[in-house]
């Protein structure tokens, strides 16, 4: 349950969370077409907040919603104020922003012809995504028997709302099966990414994550690549399958929600020890540093409120 705040930004202005309502025939609500994003602060070890990644979560947002011909009513720099500015107005030191772009109500069927493009921005707290153990001992995860988007059915780079659905099925799938999250593979059978995170794997010191072919590009995943690249370890991206995770010393997902998290086991198969590697806990550990404001080669990554 989100607990709930004071403020939502909506359409330029900050308004009561209990007033934060639509039509029912919102056009999004019904055909799923709308585009969002998932961003986090961060209460660093100065006593300042941080967003992390701000600008390039909304550039992301903003290129979802070019894909999926979406004009939003306000600038890049206007949003990325927003988001500060709702944080500030319910006192959150750190929590989780959701910008939401959707179409409103007017005409109804698939086309929406020239009903208004709204904007809502809600900042909520929230912990580890998966559980702090997920964090500290790893995740079990199972390969769902839903396939990830093919890139020519939905657009797999746009954080577009209606993809979701995908994940949503192979998420119940997985937890009614007593799992935490599931893997998807793409159409042809290689491992694509979970349901809302990248995945990397680890073997004999080699690091592997599956090329952006049906994957969005996750700011997270980017950010881990600089901190493997800093660290002078190898990473390939590459595709590989389901049972070369299997034989891997050690697999971690990453992602705004799941940060980053090691897995322990895979369709009941034990990963490496079965616990967080060393690879994952360096990577791990130097990440939760850099969000948290600690390591100066990192600090243009935080925009402080």
């Amino acid at each position: 349950m989100v607990e709930k705040v004071e403020r939502i930004w909506m359409d330029g202005e900050l308004i009561r969370w209990d007033e934060a309502k639509v039509h029912i025939l919102t056009h999004t609500l019904h055909y799923g077409m709308g585009v969002f994003e998932g961003i986090r602060c961060y209460l660093c070890r100065d006593g300042r907040s941080g967003v992390f990644r701000l600008a390039e979560h909304i550039d992301r947002l903003f290129d979802s919603a070019h894909i999926a011909e979406i004009e939003i009513p306000f600038s890049r720099k206007e949003i990325m104020e927003a988001c500060k500015e709702t944080l500030r107005a319910n006192g959150l030191k750190e929590g989780y922003i959701r910008p939401l772009v959707f179409i409103g109500d007017g005409a109804m069927g698939v086309h929406p012809q020239d009903n208004p493009i709204r904007v809502a921005i809600i900042t909520w707290r929230w912990g580890a995504y998966l559980g702090e153990e997920a964090l500290q001992q790893g995740t079990r995860v199972k390969t769902s028997s839903y396939a990830r988007h093919h890139v020519n059915v939905m657009m797999t780079k746009a954080k577009i709302c209606g993809n979701y659905v995908n994940s949503v099925f192979a998420k119940r799938e997985a937890v009614r099966g007593g799992y935490d999250e599931a893997i998807m593979l793409d159409t042809d059978g290689y491992v694509s990414e979970a349901t809302g995170e990248n995945i990397f794997m680890v073997r004999n010191g080699l690091i592997k994550t599956p090329p952006l072919t049906s994957v969005l590009a996750g700011i997270t995943r980017s950010s881990v690549f600089t901190i493997i690249a800093d660290k002078g370890m190898q990473l390939v991206e590459q595709r590989f399958t389901r049972d070369e995770l299997y034989t891997a010393d050690e697999v971690f997902f990453t992602g705004t929600a799941a940060e980053v998290t090691p897995v322990r086991e895979i369709d009941d198969r034990k990963i490496g020890l079965g616990k967080p590697g060393p690879v994952t806990k360096d990577i791990q550990t130097t990440f939760f540093q850099a969000v948290h404001g600690e390591l100066k080669q990192y600090q243009g990554w935080i925009s402080y409120l």
